[in-house]
C-alpha cells in the first residue's frame, strides 16, 4: 500500500495555444527562409539573380502555406485558394518591407548597413506579426459556414 501523497498535483507546463501556433509558425517560415537563402546561393551562376529569386520566392510560398496548413495552424483548408491567399499576405509583407526600406532612403539616401539592417529586420518582424494574424484569422480559420451546414445536414439526416 503506498501512502497518500500531500503535495498538489502539478499540470505540465503548456503554452497558450496562440502561442504555440506562433512559434509554429516562425519555426516553418524561418526554416523556409533559409532554405530559400541556401538554394540561391546555389542557383547562383546557374540562372539569372531575378529569374532565381522569383522562382524561389514561389515555391517557398508555396511550401511555406503548406507548412503552416498543416503544422502552424493545424487547418484541414486546401487548395490554391488558400495558397493564392497565403500569397497576398506575402506580396503584402513585402510592400510594407519595401516602404519602410523606401522611407528610410527618403530620410537618409546613405544609411549605414546596421541602420538599413534595423529598418528592415523590424519591418519583417511586424510584417511577420501581421502576416501571422491574416493567416490564422482569414485563411485558416475554421469556417463557421461549414460547421453549421454539416451540423444542418446531420439534423435533417436525423430527422429523416
Amino acid at each position: 500500500m503506498t501512502a497518500p501523497s500531500h503535495l498538489p498535483h502539478r499540470r505540465p507546463l503548456r503554452a497558450h495555444p496562440l502561442v504555440a501556433a506562433f512559434v509554429r509558425f516562425v519555426v516553418c517560415g524561418g526554416g523556409v527562409g533559409v532554405a530559400s537563402s541556401g538554394v540561391l546561393v546555389l542557383l547562383n551562376g546557374h540562372l539569372p539573380l531575378m529569374v532565381a529569386n522569383a522562382l524561389v520566392t514561389v515555391v517557398s510560398t508555396v511550401m511555406a502555406t503548406e507548412l503552416h496548413r498543416r503544422v502552424s495552424f493545424r487547418s484541414g483548408r486546401g487548395g490554391w485558394g488558400v495558397h493564392l491567399q497565403s500569397g497576398l499576405t506575402a506580396a503584402v509583407s513585402y510592400a510594407f518591407t519595401t516602404g519602410a526600406l523606401f522611407a528610410l532612403y527618403a530620410l537618409d539616401s546613405t544609411p549605414s548597413a546596421p541602420v538599413e539592417q534595423t529598418v528592415y529586420l523590424s519591418a519583417s518582424a511586424l510584417a511577420g506579426v501581421g502576416r501571422f494574424a491574416l493567416l490564422r484569422i482569414m485563411v485558416f480559420a475554421e469556417r463557421p459556414a461549414a460547421k453549421s451546414s454539416a451540423l444542418a445536414r446531420s439534423t435533417v439526416a436525423m430527422a429523416a
